[in-house]
């Protein structure tokens, strides 16, 4: 089974590093990592060519050129991977473990599934190894979609089956677009999920959706939008998903 790993970057010099390190040291051998760059202007582009240079093994594909923000990179990315299973690390971002994908793969064969995802911790910015936040996932079921349930979009691994059929994230989302393609694929009685009880992902704190109050007031509108068009849900579904997380903060692993 051969996974392919989507990182996209843009200006990304201080962390893309440790981000291609956590990918190209797996123990899992058929990986196919895809670097979607936005015409970085930093030095991006050098540390990953330095690090596919230091990773020959490692099948490498690179693309740079302008794009119209994270989710249009991604879709890039999946349109170029080869993969039977895709997910994605982003630039800021960390596989949590050496074994992360070893065990994912052995998860999609044994359980037979469409999709697999595990827990996923915000760390400091500076230090990664100081947890802020531990967002432990749970089993799937289709009722938790109504609560504002959805695992967490960077421990998300799916086929290329699933992304064939639910062709890819919506760009008239700016900030949702993750939460919308998650509604449209799980509320899919066709396809199977399996949790993984572990944390896949290391995820460095400051994401873009809070990053501000204009980007949270943006993110609650189209996460409204995503429920509403996706019939899960109401306004309630908005206030359960937010008030859900808030454990995550007492929660360290």
């Amino acid at each position: 089974m051969k996974v392919s790993i989507i990182t996209a970057t843009y200006n990304s010099e201080a962390t893309i590093a440790s981000c291609m390190r956590s990918v190209m040291e797996q123990t899992y051998a058929s990986i196919e990592y895809v670097i979607i760059d936005g015409n970085s202007s930093d030095g991006t582009l050098d540390v990953v060519k330095q690090l596919q240079a230091e990773f020959p093994n490692i099948e490498v594909s690179i693309l740079s050129e302008p794009d119209k923000g994270i989710y249009d990179a991604l879709n890039k990315g999946v349109k170029r991977a080869t993969g039977d299973v895709i997910g994605f690390v982003h630039s800021d971002d960390m596989l949590a473990q050496t074994t992360t994908i070893e065990h994912l793969v052995n998860t999609f064969k044994t359980e037979k599934t469409d999709g697999v995802y595990g827990d996923l911790q915000y760390v400091n910015k500076i230090d990664p190894t100081k947890v802020i936040r531990h967002w432990e996932s749970c089993a799937f079921d289709k009722k938790l979609l109504k609560k504002g349930w959805m695992p967490a979009h960077p421990t998300l691994f799916l086929t290329r089956e699933v992304y064939n059929k639910h062709v890819g994230f919506n760009l008239t989302y700016k900030i949702a677009a993750d939460y919308d393609f998650i509604l449209r694929v799980f509320k899919d009685d066709a396809l199977r999920f399996a949790y993984l009880p572990e944390v896949i992902t290391k995820m460095r704190a400051g994401g873009a959706s809070n990053r501000s109050l204009k980007n949270i007031i943006i993110k609650s509108k189209e996460d409204y939008k995503a429920i509403t068009s996706n019939n899960v849900g109401s306004f309630g579904t908005i206030i359960q998903k937010n008030v859900s997380k808030l454990n995550q903060f007492y929660k360290k692993g």
